[in-house]
């Protein structure tokens, strides 16, 4: 499967910082993920304009291209996949080969990215699992404190979760794990090309507060019972 893609070595968004970022068809975005079309930052702004071209197939590259754009960046490089998309596979579904080659083309770099798809196959565990074991960093995204519990609890990832657009201090799951603050959202001289939070393998979960033009719909998501 050929999945459409964009990669910007040297990102403008002010929160990133300039670290090369990735953007993939939204096809890859699973129809489980409670923000598609309901909150989702992606779909806001300029970036969604970039978005739909990237996904109509203008201003893409194919997946081998970006797996080779990858392999081509500095060794020790910290870059994002996926500022918009999700990984590799249709919906729902992870295609476990694309997301090895990835893998493998990011040896001895620093990528990171979050995925919405969802935990229910052992196939896709291990997928995850063995990214991350080799230095991709896939963080699970939960859409409640709660839920943040259920994906920590597998053992497989680092975890994320979207937070109240007004939480500013950091709390805990209902579990008693450790959810810190996004310093990027809470401070103006930090990206991620500075913290790297999100790079890294970590006991604790990294809260979102909502944002974006839909923020009222991804607020109510982050405050709803698991």
């Amino acid at each position: 499967m050929n999945y459409r893609t964009h990669i910007a070595l040297r990102s403008r968004n002010a929160k990133t910082g300039p670290i090369p970022v990735t953007t993939t068809t939204a096809k890859t975005c699973p129809a489980s993920c409670p923000f598609k079309g309901n909150g989702c930052y992606a779909q806001q702004g300029p970036l969604a304009m970039h978005w739909q071209r990237v996904t109509k197939g203008s201003n893409a590259i194919n997946w081998q291209a970006l797996c080779r754009s990858i392999a081509a960046l500095p060794a020790g490089q910290l870059w994002r996949h996926n500022q918009a998309g999700d990984l590799p596979g249709l919906g729902d579904t992870i295609d476990c080969k694309a997301l090895g080659q990835l893998v493998r083309a990011n040896a001895g770099r620093r990528g990171f990215t979050y995925t919405h798809k969802p935990m229910r196959t052992k196939a896709a565990r291990n997928a995850i699992a063995h990214a991350n074991a080799r230095g991709f960093t896939i963080n699970l995204s939960a859409n409640t404190l709660a839920h943040a519990d259920q994906l920590a609890s597998l053992g497989i990832a680092p975890v994320v979760v979207v937070l109240p657009r007004d939480a500013t201090e950091n709390t805990t799951t209902p579990d008693g794990r450790k959810v810190v603050i996004c310093p990027a959202t809470q401070r103006d001289d930090v990206t991620c090309a500075s913290c790297g939070l999100c790079a890294r393998l970590r006991d604790c979960i990294v809260g979102f507060p909502a944002h974006g033009t839909s923020v009222r719909k991804a607020d109510a998501i982050a405050r709803a019972a698991a």
